[in-house]
């Protein structure tokens, strides 16, 4: 499969274990939210940081119109967003390479900062030109991971295997209902219902 990061190393150290020990690993790409970031931060110390905060808002520009329907089928909308990455997105990534040649700076100043952590990603950053399956970054992943952690810290975690598997269940079943518009409390009380009529203790209405 297809996993988005950042540029935390372990990620590509997990791939290659997998590689080596089972034969198969997962194509990883990267997150262009994370990289607007590092731009944000220095921007008011680099004034030429804004030109490559307006390009990247052009890749999220040109996806937005891009995933406007409606389309007959999933397909047709891959097709569409292939299209317009090829013709709309690819010459503002390559407007990208362009500011980031011209650039001149301290490599340990913010902004120099900033473009090693995208230079380090570039090729990951570039792979959803050809793929329309790709994102253009993980944000909706980050916002379903926040309650998770924020009740990890507020119940002090999970305690035992059983109690991190038990709520790695309830947390994915949960965020599955959101994605498709259903209310978890009702999911979860039909389907402990069912479980219960399954073993005899009860009788559904």
């Amino acid at each position: 499969g297809v996993v988005m990061t950042d540029g935390y190393a372990a990620y590509e150290a997990l791939r290659n274990l997998l590689l080596q020990k089972q034969g198969y690993t997962y194509e990883l790409v990267s997150c262009w939210t994370h990289v607007r970031r590092r731009f944000v931060k220095c921007e008011a110390d680099y004034p030429q940081a804004g030109e490559v905060l307006a390009l990247i808002g052009k890749l999220y520009e040109i996806e937005s119109r891009a995933r406007e329907g409606p389309f007959e089928n999933p397909l047709d909308a891959l097709r569409h967003v292939a299209k317009r990455r090829d013709e709309e997105s690819r010459p503002v990534v390559a407007e990208i390479q362009a500011w980031r040649s011209r650039q001149h700076y301290l490599p340990s100043s913010s902004l120099g900062t900033a473009v090693t952590y995208m230079d380090g990603l570039w090729l990951r950053l570039i792979k959803f030109l050809d793929d329309p399956r790709v994102m253009l970054d993980n944000n909706g992943s980050e916002r379903a991971m926040r309650g998770p952690v924020l009740g990890r810290k507020n119940h002090y975690g999970s305690r035992s295997q059983t109690g991190t598997e038990v709520a790695a269940l309830f947390y994915s079943l949960v965020e599955t209902c959101k994605l498709v518009g259903m209310s978890p409390r009702e999911y979860l009380t039909e389907a402990a219902r069912r479980a219960l009529l399954c073993k005899g203790t009860v009788t559904l209405p």
